[in-house]
């Protein structure tokens, strides 16, 4: 007994990874992300591996639980600054808005991307977030406004060399020469496209290339090669686990064949594709398969079956083109345009105020300037005045001194010429006295002579 339940144990574990890798259209890599999950990590790992399992469930059709993943990395980023990862959990939540028909929703979430990306100043991501606007501009069939952005999208990858992301823009724009019917220079993008993919291995964006290039000829009643390039989309899809891609091709041959009134296949494949719509539910994909069942079930008399499915296109055209969604899609124009001018306006107001204020700082370096000039020409002049005074002070002196001189000068002059005339008077005294002893000589000299 106990060996039978180990036994049905096994077999109900077996089931539910079968089914849990049903659900994640086999792909290992979703599995093996999501076991990571399960790890101690940091944040910045974990949104890695949060952002990867979104793109992975994206690239398969699982736009809900892309989204619901998408949303837990905002939840982190929220907290920690991790802005480029935020601005890609948010373009994965617009793409999954996208897919359901919620245009209003998508486009404020690409918005969102948008700006973080540009004050990132990461072109990678300002092209991918104005791809996928776009994208919005073309499904609202506002096919200039679509191209415009298209086309800085385009010029933005060229700058970066981004092969994949130039690919993707010629395809976009491939899908507006398409829906005006311009197929030639749809088929030029087109193959263009298909060529960078095939370059770099692309599946995914081989079969999608695959798939518009056989829509193309399909236009232009060339079906059997529009098949080829069906089959071979349809083959690479479901061996990717591309739900949505195959519901694509589904679609496109059931198209096909009900043109060659094959109504039966037509009936066949439509089913399928509508069956994958409704379970990934792309709100684009359920639009158009069930205006194609329409015509097939009026065309095969099940008028009870056409009537459902026209009111289910009506709901999901509606719903798609209605317009709330044209109106957030303009609001968010107007919105962003208005929040960049509001933000060049601050970035104008800023420079002009860092002019201003430079102005005002030269200005008060020049007056500190001329006020130290001045300060210096009147400290100089002080000095000057100190210096003239102390030398007036001291010619004041010298002249006094040189007075005091010329006056003990003058004195001593007087005294010399005292001194002098009293020698004179003294010589002449002298002259005086010897010549009265020379007389006086003289007349002993004689009386001696006349006794002898």
């Amino acid at each position: 007994m106990k060996k039978l339940t180990y036994i049905l144990f096994f077999i109900l574990f077996c089931f539910s990874r079968i089914v849990l890798a049903a659900q994640n259209n086999n792909n290992p890599i979703i599995d093996s992300l999501q076991n990571q999950l399960n790890k101690q990590m940091e944040d910045s790992v974990r949104c890695d591996v949060l952002i990867e399992l979104s793109k992975q469930l994206s690239q398969t059709g699982n736009y809900n639980q892309a989204e619901e993943y998408a949303t837990k990395v905002l939840e982190i980023t929220n907290k920690k600054n991790l802005q480029k990862r935020k601005g890609f959990a948010y373009i994965i939540i617009g793409a999954s808005n996208y897919f359901q028909g919620n245009y209003a929703k998508a486009i404020e979430n690409y918005t969102k991307a948008l700006k973080i990306y540009e004050e990132l100043d990461d072109k990678k991501g300002i092209a991918s977030s104005l791809n996928n606007i776009g994208g919005i501009y073309l499904e609202q069939k506002d096919y200039n406004q679509a191209l415009k952005v298209y086309l800085k999208s385009l010029d933005i990858k060229k700058q970066i060399n981004d092969k994949k992301g130039i690919a993707m823009s010629y395809h976009n724009m491939a899908n507006i020469y398409y829906f005006k019917e311009n197929y030639a220079k749809s088929l030029e993008y087109n193959k263009q496209s298909l060529e960078i993919r095939e370059e770099l291995g692309s599946q995914s964006g081989i079969a999608l290339s695959l798939n518009n290039i056989g829509s193309i000829y399909a236009k232009q009643g060339e079906y059997t090669t529009a098949i080829t390039y069906f089959n071979k989309s349809l083959k690479i899809d479901e061996e990717a686990g591309n739900k949505q891609g195959v519901a694509s091709s589904l679609r496109n041959l059931a198209d096909i064949y009900f043109h060659q009134k094959n109504t039966k296949k037509a009936l066949e494949y439509g089913k399928k594709a509508m069956n994958i719509a409704n379970e990934i539910g792309v709100a684009i994909e359920t639009r158009d398969v069930s205006k194609l069942l329409v015509e097939i079930y009026k065309e095969t008399q099940q008028h009870k079956e056409a009537l459902i499915m026209f009111d289910l296109y009506i709901k999901t055209r509606d719903s798609i083109l209605s317009e709330e969604n044209q109106k957030e899609v303009i609001r968010q124009e107007y919105k962003y345009n208005y929040d960049k001018k509001a933000a060049a306006d601050s970035v104008a107001n800023a420079k002009a105020n860092e002019i201003r204020d430079a102005q005002i700082a030269q200005q008060n370096a020049e007056l500190k300037a001329k006020r130290n000039q001045q300060l210096a020409l009147f400290g100089g002049l002080a000095l000057v005045l100190v210096f003239a005074g102390f030398m007036f002070n001291r010619f004041k002196i010298t002249q006094k001194q040189k007075l005091e001189i010329e006056l003990a000068h003058q004195q001593l002059e007087e005294k010399n010429e005292e001194i002098i005339a009293s020698i004179r008077y003294a010589k002449r005294i002298q002259d005086a006295l010897l010549t009265s002893q020379k007389y006086i000589e003289r007349n002993i000299n004689r009386l001696k002579n006349q006794t002898n």
